[in-house]
């Protein structure tokens, strides 16, 4: 049986090869891994290096390395978003 563009299936399949890739490839060969939505690692690390600079800051009493760390764990808020990468898909501010 030929599959058409109007197969659900097969339509969700094509997005989630163009939106993640990595998870895609991983299902195809069975073993899953997470969607891109719940990686975080980066994030996590930019939290880390935030508090160090807020904790060092904190330490010596340096207010531009206590801003900085807020600055930068603004930042790592931000990677924590599951929408970031899709514009269309913002929630009203």
């Amino acid at each position: 049986m030929a599959r058409s563009g109007n197969d659900p299936l097969h339509d969700l399949a094509h997005r989630m090869r163009s939106e993640d890739p990595r998870f895609a490839r991983a299902m195809d060969r069975g073993e899953p891994c997470r969607p891109r939505e719940y990686r975080h690692r980066s994030a996590w690390l930019l939290l880390a290096a935030a508090g160090v600079l807020f904790g060092v800051g904190v330490v010596i009493s340096d207010g531009l390395l206590i801003a900085s760390g807020l600055v930068v764990a603004g930042a790592a808020g931000h990677l924590f978003d599951p929408q970031r990468d899709r514009p269309g898909l913002r929630r009203p501010s």
